[in-house]
């Protein structure tokens, strides 16, 4: 989508921390980070959110997900670390193309919010 935030920043049309790039994800520092870590795994491809996600989207969600452990070993909080992402307005979805907060470097309680 011409108009998409992170369409630009996956196309580098917009500069951005990137700290990780397969042919099919990028990875950046969120500008807002909520821990020492806090990085977001987005698809190269435009995806509004999860909820759009199917049985033909393996190989991508094996891909994010693969960039997402990538990210968390370089970033040195494999032992632990949060994946979230969010659907729609409601749950907090503020750019509306698919991307996973991966978030560590600090203890986390339960429920997040």
């Amino acid at each position: 989508m011409a108009d998409c935030l992170f369409c630009k920043i996956a196309n580098h049309e917009i500069d951005s921390e990137i700290v990780l790039e397969t042919e099919g994800t990028v990875a950046f520092r969120d500008i807002n980070p909520v821990a020492p870590s806090h990085v977001l795994v987005i698809p190269k491809r435009h995806v509004v959110s999860a909820h759009e996600l199917g049985g033909g989207d393996a190989g991508l969600l094996g891909e994010l997900f693969e960039t997402v452990t990538r990210v968390a070993s370089d970033a040195g909080i494999a032992e632990g670390y949060r994946v979230v992402t969010n659907v729609g307005a409601d749950a907090g979805q503020t750019v509306h193309h698919l991307h996973l907060h991966v978030i560590g470097g600090r203890s986390m309680s339960w429920p997040p919010g």
